[in-house]
């Protein structure tokens, strides 16, 4: 590794909690480096401990990282707004993904300081006393987890750092030597995560806290991968090059049953955890850190301290929380008239901290792909309206205007609370007038006779507007009768893990031959995530009370044979825009498939009409590649360091 100990000092000053209305909280204080001799101490190990939980806050939430996980997948591509680092990632001829562009870095610069950190707890708790072997069980998971998000991303990753394979190292070396992907799989993320069901606690030791169920979901998924890794379907290149077996004899049909096995038994040994009765409450600002809500990266409106990061204003940068703003346009532009015949126009759509509107950067946009095909269904399945804002309401009273009516499309009233602008569910029968000279909507929106909202079909979704994503909005109670502190980063724990994926795992299995229980079938499975979809209880951008149970229309609906490329359609729709779907395409190796080919409207603001983009996604693609700023700390020759970059990249 790169001066390793470097890497620590700046990895382990991060402040960290779990907090959610509850006592138990981690409290911890900042400290520069961990040294051997302080981790002989109970304070270095809770201090370490402490640690790995905040390491997570400069990973998930930062939004570079979050782009690197969804741009150029199905799901999302780059916005108007975007750079370098969004168009880089589309691999749709606007960029290039480079050692040097890759996002994936963020990933790579975190995970190996926390690795070490958990190094240190492992290797020195046994000599501290009233350290319990649940504690040390915590580091055991996150060194398992970091490790497996590492290698699916890079491939072999090395497990020495300067002082022997998985030891603590405060060397100062800079060489390093990548091990192969069954190598990590093996001595590291399979043992560790065993190890960590073995000793950590049904239920977590803080609010948040690692948990046996928490280690056999990410166990689970560790087998199901390196399965997929093994039987190789579509013969994606491997770095460093090894042959596709494991090296205890095993096939991928022995690790696809493990992975079943092991995702049920966490599903009939929950601890506390459980799903949560709608879809719409797994989402929902005032339910967060709900039951069905296993791993976050927390932060707090109540202090900034434990925040970490300003409440008031964020530059875009770890640890605030602010993935969510490249993914929301700039629905500020929206303008109502004070007059009838639209005069004096105001912006009646304000930047609100609210769970629906929060601060727009307008660098990824989702393809009209997912919006119309993927959420298909919109009156059945929850997921869609849980998922997005499509309608933009009325708040310019919280803004300090004193109207107490506004003028919208077609000349007609508006009062705070309605609709200024919605993108339809559906290609409309009536025809949406983009022409209008007297009632010009500012933001390319067209009118339908007798609406008072602006509308925007599915297919003139573009790069400039789009629906937002509502699931990760911001979510504030300190706003008073105004639009608060809408500046900041997100106050919301970035959620990680959640109780529904053992459902997921378990089905996907079963698809690839796992021999199944009674009534856990890949249907019976996927169906119980399914019948939760069709129960609803608020409309989100109906902004009405909506109770109703269209479960069984959703189990009705489910096909008797389900296929990988189901599953990678219902994950999409229960996880859209939250991390999962290129690590979800690279596992299948279904990446350059689905993804070939995207629709969207362009940037410019009378953009309306779909244009099909094509990426190019070569095999290479399915590894990332090493950041350029570990290959050049490394002291090794350039002929080294070429060996060391994942082929493609060089």
């Amino acid at each position: 590794m790169k001066n390793i100990y470097i890497k620590i000092v700046s990895g382990v000053i991060m402040a960290t909690l779990t907090l959610g209305g509850c006592s138990k909280i981690l409290e911890e204080e900042p400290r520069s480096v961990f040294t051997p001799e302080f981790f002989k101490t109970e304070k270095g190990i809770l201090g370490g401990i402490t640690a790995l939980y905040g390491h997570l806050r400069n990973i998930y939430g930062n939004g570079y990282y979050y782009n690197a996980t969804l741009t150029g997948t199905d799901e999302y591509t780059y916005a108007q707004q975007a750079d370098g680092n969004f168009k880089d990632a589309d691999l749709s001829g606007v960029g290039s993904l480079t050692p040097s562009s890759s996002r994936s870095d963020v990933l790579w610069n975190e995970a190996f300081p926390a690795i070490n950190t958990a190094n240190g707890v492992i290797e020195n708790a046994v000599e501290v006393e009233g350290i319990s072997d649940a504690i040390v069980a915590e580091a055991y998971f996150f060194r398992g987890f970091d490790y497996f998000m590492l290698v699916q991303s890079f491939g072999g990753v090395p497990l020495d750092l300067g002082s022997g394979e998985l030891k603590f190292n405060t060397s100062t070396i800079r060489t390093s030597v990548r091990n192969t992907v069954p190598e990590v799989y093996t001595r590291a993320v399979f043992p560790d995560l065993l190890k960590a069901i073995e000793d950590l606690p049904d239920v977590g030791r803080v609010t948040g806290g690692a948990t046996k169920t928490l280690a056999r979901l990410y166990l689970s998924k560790a087998y199901l991968t390196y399965a997929w890794w093994l039987e190789n379907p579509n013969n994606i290149p491997t770095y460093p090059e090894t042959a596709r077996t494991d090296p205890d004899g095993h096939d991928a049909q022995y690790y696809y049953q493990k992975a079943y096995d092991v995702a049920v038994e966490g599903i009939d040994n929950p601890g506390n955890f459980s799903l949560q009765g709608t879809y719409y409450d797994v989402n929902y600002g005032p339910n967060d850190r709900n039951s069905e809500i296993m791993l976050y990266a927390d932060h707090t409106e109540d202090s900034e301290y434990f925040n970490g990061g300003s409440h008031s204003y964020g530059g875009g940068g770890a640890p605030d929380n602010f993935a969510v703003w490249m993914v929301t346009w700039d629905y500020t532009f929206l303008e109502s008239a004070k007059t009838p015949e639209w005069k004096e126009k105001v912006r009646s759509v304000q930047r609100e901290a609210a769970q629906a509107y929060g601060r727009p950067w307008t660098r990824m946009a989702p393809t009209q792909n997912a919006i119309i095909n993927t959420f298909a269904d919109k009156t059945n399945d929850s997921r869609y309206d849980g998922t997005f804002v499509t309608t933009w309401r009325a708040n310019w009273n919280k803004g300090g205007i004193a109207n107490a009516v506004l003028y919208n499309a077609n000349g007609l009233e508006v009062q705070p609370g309605d609709a200024i602008l919605t993108i339809l569910d559906e290609e409309p029968t009536a025809a949406v007038d983009y022409s209008n000279t007297t009632y010009n909507s500012n933001v390319g929106a067209g009118v339908i006779t007798g609406r008072a909202d602006f509308v925007i079909p599915p297919s003139a979704i573009s790069r400039r507007k789009y629906p937002n994503l509502w699931k990760l909005g911001t979510y504030r109670t300190d706003n008073g009768t105004g639009l608060g502190q809408p500046n900041g980063g997100s106050t919301r724990p970035f959620n990680i893990a959640k109780f529904s994926e053992l459902y997921f795992v378990a089905a996907e299995a079963a698809v690839k031959g796992a021999s199944v229980q009674g009534g856990k079938s890949a249907r019976d499975l996927i169906n119980v995530i399914r019948r939760r979809a069709g129960v609803w209880r608020w409309d989100n951008n109906g902004n009405i009370e909506k109770n109703e149970d269209l479960s069984a229309e959703m189990m009705a609906a489910t096909p008797a044979n389900i296929t990988i490329d189901y599953i990678l359609d219902e994950r999409s729709r229960e996880y859209f825009g939250e991390g999962y779907r290129w690590f979800d395409l690279v596992r299948t190796q279904r990446w350059a498939d689905v993804a070939k080919t995207y629709q969207i409207a362009g940037p410019d603001i009378n953009d309306h009409t779909p244009i099909t983009f094509t990426r190019d996604i070569q095999p290479f693609h399915y590894l990332r590649p090493i950041p350029t700023g570990q290959l050049d700390d490394m002291e090794m020759t350039e002929a080294e360091k070429a060996a060391y970059q994942n082929p493609g990249y060089n």
